[in-house]
């Protein structure tokens, strides 16, 4: 029950992060509602195909079509009092990736897989809804930009692996690993830390 509340969770707060981006580029409704739709369910799409949990999870169960419906709604209605578009933004888009980090990674650990293959799959379950997000809306998309935006997800999966060979119990190591990478995201997104710029004038 704990693991599908933070799937749920993260499913609502990548939900909230496409309906701004796309209300951002002034689309109709139905643009509205895709944009959620694939940025709430994009990364998990493809971590399901990748492992071959077919059909996809939101085939599965109508719960996930639901809440993203619902989320839109209330998201729209709601648009006014959203003061700052792109801090709320980047609010949810970090809370998403921390929650659906650690589903992608209890997915791979259900299916047996190595560590290494479930921080992967963390990673993309995270990551790839944004991608998708930002591609239909024009965006380059922070995961390919020098944003740290990946790195946390990467860590926060090795934090969990680490914590679960010691003394603690799994749901707390779990808790812990979303909160580290929330907090890394959010802290990266206020001082301004990025990856190293590749593009520098003496690397020309």
């Amino acid at each position: 029950m704990f693991y599908f509340v933070i799937d749920i969770l993260g499913t609502i707060a990548f939900a909230v992060s496409g309906v701004l981006v796309a209300m951002e580029k002034k689309l109709d409704i139905f643009g509205v509602l895709i944009i959620a739709f694939v940025t709430a369910v994009g990364g998990g799409t493809l971590r399901d195909i990748l492992i071959g949990s077919t059909p996809v999870f939101w085939m599965r169960d109508y719960t996930y079509i639901s809440i993203i419906i619902g989320t839109v709604i209330f998201a729209v209605l709601f648009a006014k009092y959203l003061h700052n578009f792109r801090m709320t933004l980047l609010f949810f888009d970090a809370i998403g990736i921390g929650l659906f980090t650690m589903v992608g990674v209890e997915k791979g650990l259900a299916y047996d897989l190595l560590p290494v293959m479930c921080i992967a799959l963390g990673t993309v379950t995270a990551c790839f809804g944004g991608v998708i997000r930002d591609i239909l809306c024009a965006e380059i998309p922070a995961v390919f930009s020098k944003e740290i935006y990946a790195t946390p997800c990467i860590l926060g999966g090795i934090i969990y692996f680490i914590l679960i060979l010691l003394p603690f119990d799994v749901t707390f190591a779990y808790s812990i690993s979303i909160l580290f990478i929330i907090v890394v995201r959010l802290l990266a997104l206020k001082f301004g830390i990025a990856l190293p710029d590749i593009y520098r004038e003496g690397n020309r």
